[in-house]
């Protein structure tokens, strides 16, 4: 099978292989199309937490962005961990230097576990530079609660942090309700002409480790095969939803989920 798109993806590498990098390169592949990466930080951790996170320089990935795409033009750019306002910077440079229109920031700002991963300065920076250059936000309710400086404990306190984060400069905003105690899980998509709540009931497990980057992930890839973003929030909903249920329940803490949930495997290899 020929890949459909090209994507990009602008993140951390996490060795556990539940998020990060690994996971949007096997979401990317599981959907159909060609997984390059930028990585900005090399993780130490596992499903029970971060245990150390060692920097790449903003040199460095500027010139895996930049050199990556001079050679194969990416359709799409997903961009996870950043974890400074320099490596912030280097990726604005670079992006004005790729030129690629469609673009996914998923905020990565806490670990499942708690732990911080990216510094005041460089949170205020997200928000007044790169938040302008994206065409989706993905944050969770923590990162839009940091984002927006608000509570959120409705939908409706989503919708108002998607209106603060529309004022601060994003065409789009897409806030994954996961972390509300309800039984149904609302997602809401929202910029200034219209509001979609995705509704899906709560799936009972320990293991959703890397559903936010597999979302974005997920997301990009949809959105650079010609689907519109909407669509390509519904369908990347429905893809993390079924990874999820495949519960694979590895691991002693939050377990990764099954990024292989929307292959069938018809051939044999011998």
């Amino acid at each position: 099978m020929k890949p459909k798109s090209k994507i990009l993806i602008i993140a951390g590498s996490d060795s556990s292989g539940g998020a990060g990098i690994q996971a949007d390169i096997k979401t990317i592949t599981a959907l159909g199309s060609y997984a390059m990466t930028a990585i900005t930080a090399v993780t130490i951790q596992n499903t029970t937490g971060v245990k150390s996170i060692i920097p790449i320089e903003p040199k460095r990935i500027s010139q895996q962005i930049e050199f990556t795409s001079n050679d194969i033009k990416p359709d799409a750019i997903k961009i996870g961990m950043l974890h400074s306002s320099n490596v912030i910077r280097s990726v604005i440079h670079s992006l004005d230097f790729v030129k690629v229109k469609k673009i996914i920031l998923d905020p990565v700002m806490i670990a499942k576990g708690g732990a911080k991963l990216i510094d005041d300065n460089a949170i205020q920076l997200l928000k007044t530079k790169l938040i302008k250059k994206v065409s989706l936000i993905t944050p969770n309710i923590p990162e839009a609660e940091l984002l927006t400086k608000t509570k959120i404990k409705t939908k409706e306190d989503m919708i108002f942090a998607a209106s603060i984060l529309i004022e601060l400069g994003a065409e789009n905003v897409f806030i994954k309700g996961g972390h509300l105690e309800s039984k149904v899980v609302q997602d809401i998509f929202v910029n200034k002409k219209e509001i979609l709540i995705i509704e899906n009931k709560r799936i009972t497990t320990s293991n959703t480790h890397g559903t936010g980057c597999t979302l974005s992930s997920a997301i990009s890839t949809f959105f650079a095969c010609g689907k519109t973003l909407k669509k390509s929030c519904e369908l990347a909903t429905k893809y993390v939803n079924n990874s999820i249920r495949s519960n694979l329940n590895y691991g002693r803490g939050h377990g990764p989920i099954n990024h292989l949930s929307s292959i069938i495997i018809n051939k044999k290899f011998r």
